[in-house]
């Protein structure tokens, strides 16, 4: 699903409306590029399209590629791999699915057409199998817990930590860089989007502690944060403590009736209004655990 932060209004049309909810651009300020492609360590690169973004690895063996971001719009492949050429000549051997979303992974023929092998969590192609998308590769190989990749003497690690936004997000991480990628499930300073659907309760707290235990310093997430800045394990526990508050408030209000529509309207977390999108999904965020704490699913 389309989430949090965009850059600025011109994207949002760029985007034919398939976009996250707006992080303005300041009066007077120009709209930030369509696209952008980012060093963020000497064999590491972040490629952002409006307002979604992955990484792409350079080694002298070849690139791996993370979500191909082409859903509903071709041009952003093409471009990815544009920006992938002015870095390396260097084929993409790889291109790893975030989870089975189309807003992150559709539109990857044009890699699959140059020979890269599609990684994504088993989960992840059973989905993909059963909702038969024609815009999106099927994956050839699976991960269930966990793999490396190996490439050129750089690694990479997908792990599986659970479930959260979906039953089948890979983690990325690159040992060397302490650099973790995770899409959907962990935003920066932003309340989750609507009513968190495909998402799974209480699970989703297990999974961010999985997330917490592992060695990292630096996260990238799948949409940028506004200001572009990467993640730290403090935004994960910010995060997990945002959900804790709001479940215990839900769970409160449940046992008083208040579910769904008082609740929804009567909740307020004041602590995190200047999260992004609180006026907005706050009350889908209520909804989603009042149907937990008030109906059990």
């Amino acid at each position: 699903m389309p989430r949090r932060f965009i850059l600025g209004l011109s994207l949002v049309l760029a985007l034919g409306g398939a976009a996250p909810a707006a992080a303005q651009t300041p009066p007077g300020a120009p709209a930030p590029p369509l696209f952008a492609t980012t060093k963020i360590t000497d064999t590491v690169y972040l490629f952002r399209y409006g307002g979604h973004q992955a990484i792409f690895v350079v080694t002298p063996a070849g690139v791996i590629a993370t979500d191909p971001i082409g859903y509903l719009r071709p041009q952003a492949v093409t471009t990815y791999l544009d920006e992938i050429r002015k870095i390396t000549p260097a084929p993409v051997k790889y291109v790893v699915y975030s989870h089975h979303h189309y807003d992150h992974i559709a539109g990857g023929k044009p890699f699959k057409d140059q020979g890269a092998v599609f990684i994504a969590h088993r989960n992840a192609r059973l989905h993909l199998e059963q909702l038969k998308n024609p815009d999106v590769v099927m994956p050839d190989e699976v991960v269930d817990s966990s793999r490396v990749l190996e490439l050129g003497g750089v690694k990479l690690e997908l792990h599986y930590v659970g479930r959260n936004h979906s039953d089948n997000s890979l983690v990325m991480l690159l040992p060397s860089d302490k650099l973790l990628v995770t899409v959907d499930f962990i935003p920066i300073q932003t309340v989750q989007f609507r009513d968190m659907p495909d998402g799974f309760l209480p699970d989703w707290f297990d999974s961010l502690d999985r997330v917490l235990a592992l060695d990292w310093d630096r996260m990238i997430p799948g949409h940028p944060y506004a200001g572009g800045r990467l993640g730290t394990k403090d935004d994960v526990r910010e995060l997990k403590q945002y959900m804790t508050e709001l479940s215990d408030t839900v769970r409160a209000a449940a046992n008083q009736g208040k579910c769904f529509d008082a609740a929804m309207k009567e909740i307020k977390l004041p602590k995190y209004e200047k999260w992004g999108n609180y006026d907005q999904y706050l009350p889908g965020n209520i909804e989603r655990f009042c149907e937990y704490w008030g109906r059990g699913y």
